[in-house]
């Protein structure tokens, strides 16, 4: 391995997030999904640990790491058979801020975030009416001297109860005849300690897997103008931009999921003894494992690609959607490979599997289905026409 290889994939990294989550082991997350409850313990010791705010420059007390550092946590995270759904949202929201926020927003809110007194984990963009047609939204913040007024419906609002600032997109001008849907959308940032009780409502929605998502109802909310982040009208191109670090943070999680599906699958097959043989010795067994292997490190390759563009500054918008897709099919082809090995008992609650299935399924889905994907390349990459 290069010396270049070696500082990209943070061994020492991933040594020490191994370390932190053999403190978290499965009897922890399954009393935790009996109870459809927070990892808080685990959260707060990934906070303290500083690797919540590995991108986070170390003038605002981050490590100031580029993306790959946060890819390799949320894979050992996984790997760990962990589940960094808790908090993954902290890292790649952190890029709006970066970016777009102003000089006195970053040094008002970046130095408590990276040291734990406040989170960042709400994303306020999803609506019942408009799931992923973004630009469909119908939130709007309407300005009233110094605040803004917010009305309107978020959906799919993960960990809104244990965030104390979501990153909002609402609509602040209405649509004009003829122009961009895109425009008119602006990013506030909403202080939701202030807010709950006077215009924000947060409800909880049960889900297959423990993922604290939620529906967040805004009724007449009063947020400082002082909190719009970037310029009035400009707010979709500014989560646009950290999109691409959405999909191949997630993706990387992704890998780390595979990885763990198929040391289980392993490990249960070659210990697992029928008819007088260890089963992992039956062709039916051991190839469904092996090309779960294969995909995995086809779709880790693609994430490396997809990391290396992202940092040189380059707009890796299919390699990020093509790693997530990718991944997202690996870890749930793995799945599939490791209940089917463990038969019966792929299904026991005592193993994980079970657990872990449930929640690599959601990749399929979120934070962008398969199909618009797809779509998105045919369209993009190979120029047919745009089919939605």
């Amino acid at each position: 391995m290069t010396q270049d290889m070696q500082h990209e994939t943070y061994p020492e990294i991933r040594e020490a997030v191994q370390k932190l989550c053999a403190r978290f082991p499965g009897e922890y997350w399954r009393a935790l999904d009996r109870e459809m409850a927070y990892p808080t313990e685990f959260v707060n010791a990934l906070t303290e640990a500083g690797y919540l705010s590995v991108l986070i420059p170390e003038e605002y007390g981050g490590s100031g790491l580029p993306l790959s550092a946060a890819a390799a946590v949320l894979e050992e995270v996984q790997r760990a058979g962990c589940n960094g759904g808790a908090c993954h949202a902290q890292m790649y929201t952190m890029g709006t801020v970066l970016r777009h926020g102003s000089e006195a927003q970053k040094q008002r809110y970046l130095p408590g975030i990276a040291e734990g007194s406040l989170r960042l984990q709400a994303f306020g963009v999803t609506e019942p009416t408009s799931g992923t047609d973004t630009a469909a939204l119908k939130t709007t913040a309407r300005r009233e001297g110094d605040h803004y007024v917010v009305n309107g419906q978020k959906i799919w609002t993960s960990r809104a109860e244990h965030s104390d600032l979501m990153l909002l997109l609402a609509r602040t001008t209405p649509p004009r005849e003829g122009g961009k849907r895109t425009e008119g959308l602006s990013v506030l940032l909403v202080d939701m300690r202030e807010a709950v009780g006077r215009g924000l409502t947060i409800r909880p929605i049960r889900t297959m897997m423990n993922h604290a998502t939620t529906e967040v109802f805004f009724d007449d909310l009063r947020v400082p103008a002082e909190n719009l982040i970037g310029e009035e009208g400009k707010g979709f191109r500014y989560i646009l931009s950290g999109m691409n670090a959405e999909r191949l943070l997630i993706a990387a999680e992704c890998v780390g999921d595979a990885k763990w599906f198929i040391a289980k699958a392993g490990a249960y097959a070659r210990d697992r003894r029928v008819f007088g043989r260890p089963i992992g010795q039956n062709q039916g067994i051991q190839f469904p494992i092996a090309k779960a292997y294969a995909s995995m490190r086809a779709a880790e390759l693609m994430v490396r690609e997809g990391l290396r563009l992202y940092e040189s500054g380059a707009n890796p918008g299919p390699e990020a959607n093509m790693a997530k897709m990718l991944a997202a099919d690996a870890s749930f082809e793995a799945a599939n490979a490791c209940i089917q090995t463990h038969g019966g008992f792929g299904f026991a609650e005592e193993y994980d599997v079970e657990r872990k299935f449930r929640e690599t399924r959601l990749y399929q889905v979120a934070p962008i289905s398969t199909n618009l994907i797809l779509s998105y390349l045919a369209e993009h990459v190979l120029g047919l026409p745009r089919s939605y």
